[in-house]
């Protein structure tokens, strides 16, 4: 056979139809026909067939038989059922047993060209959708996410435990810390895995569209609503819905959310039909809640049932440890997407990005790391191309300069490690990615003390 061309695989195809199907698809496929269940089977276990078409009699249950059959051995082939009868029940049969398509005779060549077609473009649909969700269970693999700083781990490890759960979440962090990227991995490690994830920012929606974007509205329930919407919890029915920004919701809309989270029910815009879903919540937030309640622009009972299991993510400069291997994976993300090769930093790049506090956390680091690989004319990127707006050295303020910053930040840096190694050197050296002599001596020149140390007492 052509390995250009597709496979078909014809079962029981009179001499009539036999014209037909030569005359839609000779051009453009290989066609075996065959008229009895046992070289039927032969044939399929040959080869791989792109398409198999299948006929059926009214009266013939063995066809269907064969069907199942069929799609136990070779579930991923697209199976187009044909018949003369266009009984209804019938169809249902087929599409009901796995059937992609029923087309009753006669039928035209050009019927057959566009039913072969729609098959062959669902099964590649089908096949990126497969290997899309592949890569996302990499992507949100928890044992893939960097967490070098003690207390990112901990984070990690309670997500780890409430993936596993479906009670609703709270992720609070400053912008840019990764609270969207963690409410993926939290989905893609749960139960919920297969189903939906639908995610929204509910500061990015006009406050007169959210309620219809959240919950969906029916047709003419307001100027331009011209049919009927499904809304997002809808969408999400089975899996999680990940809510962004929750802070931003108005009190009439966090009414609705409430009876969502307690009664699993809503009603679209402008409809009396009680719609169940089955969802799970996850909700962030850069904003102090507790604020939020008592300014009165956020629920109390709401508040609390969005804070069942709550997570808040440190900022960038809090997890200093995790800060170089990040900065190496997001190269890595940007040069593939770039389509340009860079080996890595060089040691003045890095120890720039390590000095740098990163208010706009993970999010600017990999904005400033994706204008860097743009910027690089050579194979590792370098200060020249590292550009921090409101970090300049003494100086002109270039970024060629800035290799001072760093003995200004880095006494800082020293002290936040200390700190959270309650002042126990070996630990801050090992946080700090250095060795305990290389971390004695920075003290030494900070001249940083401390009551508990021996030699300051």
């Amino acid at each position: 056979m052509d390995t250009n061309k597709l496979a078909v695989l014809a079962y029981e195809w009179l001499p009539d139809s036999k014209k037909n199907i030569h005359k839609a698809l000779a051009d453009s496929s290989d066609i075996i026909f065959r008229n009895d269940p046992k070289s039927f089977k032969r044939e399929m276990n040959k080869r791989q067939y792109d398409v198999i078409f299948m006929n059926v009699k009214e009266d013939q249950g063995s066809a269907f038989s064969l069907l199942d059959q069929t799609r136990t051995q070779t579930p991923h082939t697209p199976i187009i059922i044909t018949s003369k009868s266009e009984k209804a029940e019938l169809i249902v049969q087929a599409i009901k047993r796995g059937a992609f398509d029923f087309i009753a005779e006669p039928f035209s060549p050009t019927r057959i060209q566009l039913v072969v077609q729609k098959a062959i473009k669902q099964r590649e649909l089908q096949n990126e959708i497969d290997y899309l969700r592949r890569k996302q269970d990499i992507v949100y693999d928890f044992d893939s996410i960097i967490a070098e700083s003690s207390s990112f781990k901990k984070v990690i490890t309670s997500l780890k435990k409430f993936a596993s759960t479906d009670s609703t979440i709270l992720i609070t962090g400053d912008t840019g810390t990764g609270k969207s990227f963690l409410s993926g991995s939290i989905h893609y490690n749960s139960p919920r895995r297969h189903k939906p994830f639908i995610k929204i920012n509910c500061a990015n929606i006009p406050e007169a569209l959210l309620e219809s974007e959240l919950f969906g509205h029916e047709k003419g329930s307001f100027t331009g609503a011209d049919k009927q919407r499904i809304g997002r919890f809808e969408q999400a029915n089975g899996g999680t819905i990940f809510l962004d920004e929750i802070g931003e919701i108005s009190m009439e809309i966090q009414t609705k959310l409430l009876r969502v989270l307690e009664e699993k029910a809503f009603e679209r815009v402008g409809g009396n039909k009680t719609i169940k879903v089955d969802v799970r919540v996850i909700a962030a937030t850069n904003k102090d809640l507790i604020t939020q309640i008592k300014a009165g622009k956020l629920r109390e009972d709401l508040y609390y049932r969005i804070n069942v299991l709550p997570v808040k993510l440190p900022a960038l400069k809090d997890r200093p440890l995790c800060i170089e291997p990040l900065a190496t994976r997001l190269l890595e993300k940007s040069c593939i997407s770039l389509k340009k090769k860079v080996d890595g930093f060089s040691e003045d790049a890095v120890a720039l990005i390590k000095s740098y506090h990163w208010p706009g956390n993970i999010r600017q680091l990999a904005n400033t790391i994706e204008r860097a690989v743009i910027l690089e004319d050579s194979n590792l990127i370098t200060t020249d191309s590292i550009q921090i707006p409101d970090f300049h050295g003494p100086g002109n303020g270039s970024a060629s300069t800035r290799v001072e910053p760093l003995e200004i930040h880095e006494k800082d840096l020293i002290l936040r490690a200390l700190e959270e190694s309650l002042w126990v050197q070996k630990n801050a050296a090992k946080r700090l990615g250095i060795s305990p002599r290389a971390l004695n001596y920075k003290i030494n020149k900070f001249n940083i003390t401390h009551p508990n140390w021996r030699r300051n007492k």
